[in-house]
């Protein structure tokens, strides 16, 4: 893999587009002079975006070789710490075991659009990574400074409404990852008195929201996402609502991806909510299960105990019978059959949150320290929520007084669920 590497990055120092990139990086490096260093940064980030897509990965391969550690005074560096363990030699191994790639991303990031530029680099990378593992080493350097510049200490949280800016409501139409949004009737929907839309947004990035969450102001915790995406507006404002219900929540920059900002978001917003609307007593989602139906038919299914091969044998007999899951397929289901659905569900959740088969909001969540409190039959009726979850949702509990708590316990393993979940994961 190193030598695909080296391979790569020597194509680059010698290609007509990428050596005067590379050169200008290596200069960039050097340089001292702030004015220096402002005019290189703009170099830079105009060479690379003059780049064709196919020369992309071989920019990456010079980053991961020629702008990577030095393996020798890394390790004089720790030699004379291990001999010598002093504030000074800690420094002195700090500087070597740093990439300078980190301190050249540094720079460039002080170009005007540096962050954003950045983050569209990223996303090629990530590309680029799919087909060459190897480059992981660049991508966590990526990661750890945009972990850093992204810290939610660093971004401002803002209600979007109707009142809000066109092309920031467009954004959200856009953006929108779990219930699409049909047009503007259905934006104007989900921004009435008795819904919210929060954002994050970073100060670089001006008006570009990074994550947004929706949420619906209820009296109890719902069973079903069309009511909350459907439904006309409740007559009065939200005085007597109960319950505040999470159920979307969707990353607008791809070239964030492993930096964590939904957990803070969706706590900053139940403090936010809290402090608004103190009658709030339930703060919790609707969930989509987007790995269930993966699950079911997948190899990991096989480790189900004995009990429950029966109730699996049972539904996937009639999937198969049924094809395409249809609504009116669920509307006809026997209800010992959706109870074995449902029971599946709730083992896949809770056997399951720790492996690599885990459902990716399930993980999410429960990480952030929410409960699994309940699996809703025939939830989500859109041929999204039919072909990956078979119509199910589920609805997460955020208790904040004892999320910490719960965060640790799924740390060790274990996920926390209702009484009525243990009751699901008896087999009939």
């Amino acid at each position: 893999m190193l030598q695909k590497l080296r391979s790569l990055a020597s194509q680059a120092r010698s290609d007509l587009a990428l050596a005067p990139l590379l050169r200008a990086c290596r200069q960039l490096l050097s340089e001292r002079g702030q004015a220096s260093v402002y005019a290189l940064s703009q170099q830079v980030l105009s060479q690379y975006a003059d780049l064709p897509p196919g020369q992309r990965t071989a920019f990456f391969a010079a980053l991961a070789t020629e702008f990577a550690p030095d393996p020798a005074e890394v390790l004089a560096a720790a030699t004379r710490f291990a001999a010598s363990p002093t504030a000074g030699s800690l420094a002195e191994l700090t500087r070597a075991v740093e990439p300078p790639r980190q301190e050249l991303l540094r720079r460039i990031n002080r170009a005007p659009g540096g962050t954003a530029a950045l983050l569209a680099m990223r996303c090629h990378l990530l590309d680029a990574t799919k087909a060459n593992p190897e480059l992981a080493a660049v991508d966590a350097d990526f990661l750890h400074l945009l972990a850093s510049w992204f810290n939610p200490g660093f971004l401002r949280l803002e209600r979007v409404d109707w009142q809000s800016s066109a092309v920031l409501l467009e954004k959200i139409i856009r953006h929108e990852a779990v219930h699409e949004i049909t047009g503007w009737d259905d934006l104007r929907r989900r921004l009435q008195p008795d819904r919210r839309c929060y954002a994050f947004f970073h100060p670089t990035l001006g008006d570009e929201p990074l994550i947004f969450v929706e949420v619906a102001l209820l009296d109890d915790i719902p069973t079903a996402i069309a009511p909350l995406i459907e439904t006309p507006p409740a007559q009065q404002l939200p005085a007597s609502a109960r319950t505040a219900v999470f159920y979307s929540i969707s990353n607008c920059q791809p070239g964030l991806r492993g930096v964590s900002l939904g957990n803070f978001l969706i706590k900053k917003v139940a403090e936010q909510l809290g402090s608004e609307l103190p009658q709030l007593r339930t703060f919790c989602t609707l969930s989509p299960v987007p790995g269930f139906s993966r699950w079911l038919t997948g190899p990991a299914v096989r480790e189900l105990d004995p009990e429950w091969r029966e109730p699996l044998a049972r539904v996937l007999e009639w999937r198969q019978a049924h094809g395409e899951v249809k609504a009116s397929d669920l509307e006809q289901m026997p209800e010992p059959l959706q109870q074995d659905l449902s029971g599946l569900c709730a083992r896949y959740l809770v056997r399951h949150s720790h492996g690599p088969c885990a459902d990716p909001v399930a993980r999410f969540h429960l990480d952030n320290g929410a409960r699994l409190e309940r699996v809703n039959f025939a939830a989500d009726l859109s041929r999204k929520g039919l072909r990956q979850s078979v119509g199910l949702m589920v609805n997460y509990l955020y208790d904040l007084s004892n999320v910490e708590k719960r965060h640790q316990q799924f740390v060790d393993g274990e996920v926390s669920h209702a009484p009525g979940v243990r009751r699901l994961l008896r087999a009939r």
